[in-house]
């Protein structure tokens, strides 16, 4: 398949453009800057885009957005979190429905988020949408990618795991040092995906008879006490020093910190897993230890 990506640098497009290119797909990253070999420059605050690059590829993944955590939010930031996503979902969305020859597949990024803070109540796709500024920023972000009129999947990501970024390269240090435990009261829930499983996962969709919103969580969600605990194990390190919130409240930002960290979802990926799609990380535990073994 010829394949383009948008935010081919980040966490998880880095390491699923390798994968692709792999499993013997042509793959054309959209990049801002100049473009070298294999990439393709584009601008969507200005609406800048090789259409003809769009016209011919048989399959759209779209992944880029400033970064949900970092910077404080302020009003400003908050506006570039919402502009980076929607813009470039419009633009997108509107040169594929505009195509003579329209790709098959557009893999529009989302985020669990869209489903707010929940407590212990267990979501899937058919769940409702959530209030707050992330489920605001997911709604506007899905329907921005609504109107490409081809088969489109809203990738509702979850807490994604790697090592190499994202929220588990922030934790190690904390960890292997001993000073790792509970945020708050710690049962907050968090749905995580292993960013094997999220790579393995959007290969798989570009090609299921699947659409629509799809949650990319591991089957397995777990409260925040019991991630520090797992986490603590597998590093053979204590996690008993539980983190009050007023710390990273004052870090943060209060409502930053409250979204990241004090609150979160219970989700099930129950559409990816009923096209078929086998876990290579099902649980926490076995996630960490292969990721932490590399």
């Amino acid at each position: 398949m010829r394949i383009v990506v948008s935010g081919a640098s980040g966490l998880i497009g880095s390491a699923l453009v390798p994968q692709l290119a792999a499993h013997g797909h042509e793959v054309t990253r959209l990049v801002r800057r100049a473009a070298r070999a294999g990439e393709s420059q584009w601008d969507p605050a200005r609406g800048v885009i090789d259409a003809e690059l769009v016209g011919t590829a048989d399959a759209i993944i779209h992944l880029s957005g400033a970064g949900i955590g970092d910077k404080r939010w302020s009003n400003s930031y908050k506006r570039e979190i919402l502009d980076s996503r929607v813009r470039s979902t419009k633009l997108l969305a509107s040169v594929i429905a505009g195509a003579a020859r329209r790709p098959s597949i557009f893999l529009a990024g989302s985020a669990i988020g869209w489903y707010g803070a929940r407590g212990d109540e267990v979501l899937d796709e058919t769940s409702s949408a959530g209030t707050g500024f992330l489920a605001d920023v997911c709604k506007e972000w899905e329907a921005a990618a609504a109107g490409a009129g081809t088969r489109t999947v809203f990738l509702r990501t979850g807490i994604v795991l790697s090592p190499k970024g994202g929220a588990l390269k922030k934790l190690l240090p904390l960890f292997r040092a001993g000073l790792g435990g509970k945020f708050g009261r710690g049962d907050q829930w968090q749905s995580w995906i292993s960013i094997d499983d999220e790579v393995a996962a959007i290969d798989y969709l570009l090609t299921a008879n699947v659409s629509g919103a799809v949650n990319l969580t591991a089957p397995a969600a777990v409260t925040n006490a019991d991630f520090a605990k797992v986490l603590g194990k597998v590093l053979g390190r204590p996690a008993m020093l539980p983190v009050p919130a007023i710390g990273p409240k004052l870090l943060l930002g209060g409502e930053l910190a409250d979204a990241l960290l004090f609150t979160g979802q219970r989700v099930i990926p129950r559409v990816l897993s009923s096209a078929g799609y086998q876990f290579t990380h099902p649980t926490l535990e076995i996630a960490l230890r292969a990721l932490l073994a590399r």
